[in-house]
């Protein structure tokens, strides 16, 4: 089973996502050990659909985010990095204000692809927001 990197930190993650989308949504990672990540997004106009509603879009980038940090941060020894190769969401709900979490926890951490769960909630009331999963095809060098 592939182990927590010893050399991917929390802040290390965080710091990597300034100047791409996970910046720009505001995903903070809040909390990293062995077979879970846990991030949070506090709700802006901009995680909003014309209609008042929080996009599903949205909620897919924060629980993408964090899935596929936690690959990051579990990627077998050897391995340069991964890629989506398959996502699926089922919405449950919504929120309108305050935060939304996501923790992501592995189903499967195989040395060519893992799989990652992602529940995403509201952080104030604990209520399923979306259910996610995401397959990451583990890339490795050419050497």
């Amino acid at each position: 089973m592939t182990k927590l990197r010893a050399d991917v930190t929390l802040d290390h993650l965080n710091q990597i996502g300034t100047d791409y989308l996970p910046g720009y949504l505001g995903v903070e990672l809040t909390d990293l050990s062995e077979g879970r990540l846990s991030a949070r997004m506090v709700l802006q106009p901009r995680h909003f659909a014309p209609n008042q509603f929080l996009h599903a879009a949205s909620i897919v980038a924060l629980a993408d985010t964090t899935c596929g940090y936690a690959t990051m941060a579990h990627l077998p020894e050897g391995a340069e990095s991964f890629t989506t190769i398959e996502l699926k969401s089922n919405h449950l709900g919504t929120c309108r204000e305050g935060a939304i979490r996501c923790v992501a926890t592995p189903q499967h951490l195989g040395k060519t692809t893992q799989v990652w769960d992602g529940v995403v909630s509201d952080e104030i009331t604990g209520r399923r927001i979306a259910l996610f999963r995401c397959t990451q095809m583990i890339l490795w060098g050419r050497g």
